[in-house]
């Protein structure tokens, strides 16, 4: 199976936008982890992406603002928040590159609620903030419903250099097209499309969080192996297909 490749701009243009939305102030901490330990948690019929041999589980924080439908204006309040999701990288059948979300944290509870039904997408509602004191972001999170209420976040990072030419893993963190999940019996992928990301290097301050063990996944034991930050961007998503069930033998 062909793999495509890992590209600033998306190969694959989204033709018919079903939601636009915009991201702010976003933080992605990243770790290494076996492929053999995320496996399991991917929907049927995709497989952990990996670049040298490993895959990574991912803890990013942001602002969401002006959610709504199609190409038009965002929904007025409910459609700003702030959130905070633990993600996998995963590869279907097609050879497409996409994430997958494990919880996704959300300060509105209708779009949590929405996103639930109709995407059987992990939302969670949390009570968060988020906070700037020039380079310096500051994120929290305590989850509301529907638990466990042990589930939080606290990060604070300061903000580098713009990174100019990114590394391959720095692309392979974020350059990312498309989400995968599991929904009325069906993997179905959730096409994106944004312009290229604009990075920052950034430094891990503080961090206190259960949000990655509450997903299932090993709680970090070590420093993430890459922080970032980006200033943000708009982002376009289309309609959901549903790649071809049947586990890819090979990646």
């Amino acid at each position: 199976m062909l793999v495509e490749d890992v590209t600033p701009l998306t190969v694959r243009p989204v033709r018919r936008p079903l939601l636009s939305q915009r991201w702010h102030d976003l933080t992605f901490l990243h770790w290494a982890v076996p492929p053999s330990a995320v496996a399991p948690l991917l929907p049927a019929g995709t497989v952990p992406d990996t670049l040298d041999g490993q895959t990574y589980v991912g803890l990013i924080g942001f602002r969401m603002v002006g959610v709504g439908p199609l190409r038009g204006p965002g929904v007025p309040y409910l459609g700003t928040f702030c959130e905070t999701n633990v993600r996998l990288y995963s590869v279907d059948r097609h050879g497409r590159r996409a994430v997958v979300f494990r919880s996704l944290e959300a300060a509105r509870l209708l779009p949590v609620l929405v996103a639930r039904a109709l995407l059987r997408l992990p939302y969670m509602w949390s009570r968060m903030r988020l906070t700037r004191d020039g380079d310096l972001l500051h994120y929290t999170s305590r989850r509301r419903w529907p638990g466990p209420r042990t589930a939080v976040n606290a990060m604070t990072i300061r903000v580098g250099a713009p990174i100019a030419t990114p590394t391959p893993l720095e692309h392979f963190l974020t350059a990312r097209w498309g989400l995968h999940t599991r929904a009325w019996g069906r993997t179905l992928h959730l096409p994106n499309e944004h312009p290229a990301w604009p990075l920052h290097r950034a430094e891990l301050l503080t961090l206190d969080d259960t949000l990655v063990q509450a997903a299932g996944l090993p709680a970090a034991s070590a420093p993430p192996v890459s922080v970032l930050y980006s200033p943000g961007l708009p982002v376009v998503f289309g309609p959901p297909d549903v790649p071809e069930a049947r586990q890819p033998s090979r990646v």
